[in-house]
């Protein structure tokens, strides 16, 4: 092989990690995303929503 053929496949496998190392970064940031607070929409959202249920719940077997 020759010079021109070792250059091309370090250029092609820099191709492929640059693109699966964007990929993986534009996937963490949209899960985190997902995991902040937004007003009602976000997972962090209704899991705070269904606590505050079972918070409730257990306040009200408790008084009776």
């Amino acid at each position: 092989m020759e010079l021109k053929d070792y250059l091309t496949v370090a250029v092609a496998v820099i191709a492929i990690f640059t693109a699966f190392a964007g990929g993986l970064k534009w996937m963490v940031k949209h899960y985190l995303n997902e995991l902040k607070p937004n007003g009602g929409s976000s997972m962090k959202d209704s899991l705070q929503r269904l606590e505050n249920r079972v918070d409730d719940l257990y306040k009200l077997l408790v008084e009776k």
